[in-house]
This record gives structure tokens, C-alpha cells and sequence, in this order.
């Protein structure tokens, strides 16, 4: 089988489409790398969908956190403290044990026992606890003299919020958040070792990874693949997370490099 057959049988297996019987033998390197790239489909979907909605989540969490309201602020830190206190790993297994109960109680949540909403859930939580703690010390450090300015304007409440209050709180962030997506999509790798079953083997990057390491007995091939297409994954995470960052910052004097012209690097 040529290598372009194998990516037109395999590059959108995890998601149903392609042949349906994994390799049995004489495993190719093209076929572990498409298998692979195929599972991290599933692996941005996770980080995708987690950081999405983490994100509006957070903010509400940390402006909770951050309120004299103790009936808002205590709820949010106790949120906060639960997630970040306890691993990912540990989060997945208990999540899954709460869902499997509350499906045989109630079987119109049986999705949540399945990995591309429960485990989704799990990683929306995890973010949004980790985000809202990193956007509350952002909250914090905004300079009292850019609210006193927006009280002198007579700016306050929703319009304060929207205009100053929360483009400060992002652009002082957004460096730590950038680190935090990081960090949820590697922390996507666990799905596959958490109780969420997989099924028809339909699984994440490193279950094929597993597989193929299970089946040659030689982990140094598949899990360095593995390895690459989350470096490029991250790559790609840095690139759009950096142009966000120089769009919020955009109104600030960006320090600017002459370049010598090339006659004076020719005649140096």
C-alpha cells in the first residue's frame, strides 16, 4: 500500500471516516504518522471546546473571586481551589464514576459518559479554575490611577468594565493565559489514559501511539511522533496566542530596531 493510500485510508479515521480495521502487520512509518495526526483531531477538539468556553467562564470566575460579595466570592474561590488542589488525571476518574451514576439514574445523560462531552467537561473545568486564578491576580494588579482616570470621565459600571477594566486585566494576562492553553493541550494526552472508554477504536493521538507501541514492541518511533505533532501543535498555539497579544498591545510604543542599510554592512 502506498503512502498516499494509507492517508486517504486513515487520516480521518478517529472521527469515522476511512477503513475501519487498524494495521495487524508490517507497520509502515506513514501509517504512524497518519494514525497518529488522525488521533489529534480529537486532541484540538478537547483544547478547542475547553478553551473556549473556559475562557468566558473564568472571567465570570475571577470577577466573582474578586467581589466583596461573600456569597459570590466564596463559591468562586472554592471552585477555584478544588481544581487547581487536585490533578487532572484524578479529576477524570471522578468525573467519570459521577456520570456513569448519574447515567443509570437518569439515561438522557448518557453522553456524558462519553469521551467528546465528558471528558471535554472535565478539561472546561480545569481551565476555567486555572484561567480564573490567572485573570484575578490580573484583575488585582490593574493600576488604581487607570480606574480613578475612568471615575474622573464619569465611566463606571458596565462601560467601565468593557473599556477598562477588562482589556487591562486581558493584556496582563494573556501571557500566563498563553501558558495555560499550553498546558491544556497537553493535558488533553490523559483523555486516553482516563476511564472514558474509547470506542471502535476511535481514540485520541497517544492511543495510537499506544497501539503501535503495544504492537512493535518499540515505543521510540511512535511516541516521538507523538511528541512532533504536539510541538507543532504548540507552535501553532504560540503563533495565534502572540498575535492576539500584539493586537491587545497594539496602542503601546513598540520599541523599534534599525537595521543598517546594506551599503553600510557591505563597506564594514
Amino acid at each position: 500500500m502506498s503512502c498516499a493510500q494509507t492517508i486517504q485510508d486513515y487520516a480521518l479515521r478517529s472521527i469515522g471516516y476511512g477503513e475501519r480495521l487498524l494495521p495487524r502487520e508490517d507497520y509502515t512509518l506513514c501509517e504512524q504518522f497518519t494514525l497518529i495526526g488522525s488521533g489529534m483531531i480529537w486532541n484540538v477538539y478537547y483544547g478547542l471546546v475547553a478553551l473556549l468556553f473556559g475562557f468566558f467562564a473564568a472571567t465570570g470566575l475571577a470577577m466573582a473571586k474578586n467581589s466583596t460579595n461573600s456569597w459570590l466570592r466564596k463559591p468562586a474561590e472554592f471552585f477555584i481551589y478544588v481544581f487547581r488542589g487536585s490533578p487532572l488525571f484524578i479529576q477524570f476518574f471522578f468525573a467519570y464514576a459521577v456520570f456513569l451514576s448519574l447515567k443509570q439514574s437518569f439515561p438522557i445523560l448518557q453522553p456524558l459518559t462519553s469521551a467528546w462531552l465528558g471528558a471535554t467537561l472535565v478539561l472546561f473545568f480545569n481551565t476555567a479554575a486555572y484561567s480564573a486564578e490567572i485573570f484575578y491576580g490580573a484583575l488585582r494588579s490593574i493600576p488604581k490611577g487607570d480606574l480613578e482616570a475612568a471615575d474622573a470621565y464619569g465611566i463606571t459600571g458596565w462601560n467601565r468594565f468593557k473599556r477598562i477594566t477588562w482589556p487591562t486585566m486581558l493584556r496582563l494576562a494573556w501571557p500566563s493565559y498563553t501558558n495555560e492553553a499550553i498546558f491544556l493541550f497537553h493535558g488533553t494526552a490523559l483523555v486516553s489514559f482516563s476511564s472514558f472508554p474509547v470506542r471502535g477504536q476511535k481514540g485520541d493521538a497517544l492511543y495510537y501511539a499506544s497501539y503501535f507501541a503495544d504492537k512493535t514492541f518499540n515505543p521510540f518511533i511512535p511516541y516521538p511522533i507523538l511528541a512532533f505533532y504536539f510541538i507543532l501543535l504548540t507552535l501553532m498555539v504560540i503563533t495565534v496566542y502572540g498575535m492576539i497579544g500584539k493586537r491587545l498591545n497594539r496602542h503601546l510604543p513598540q520599541a523599534t530596531i534599525r537595521r543598517p542599510s546594506f551599503m553600510r554592512t557591505l563597506f564594514r
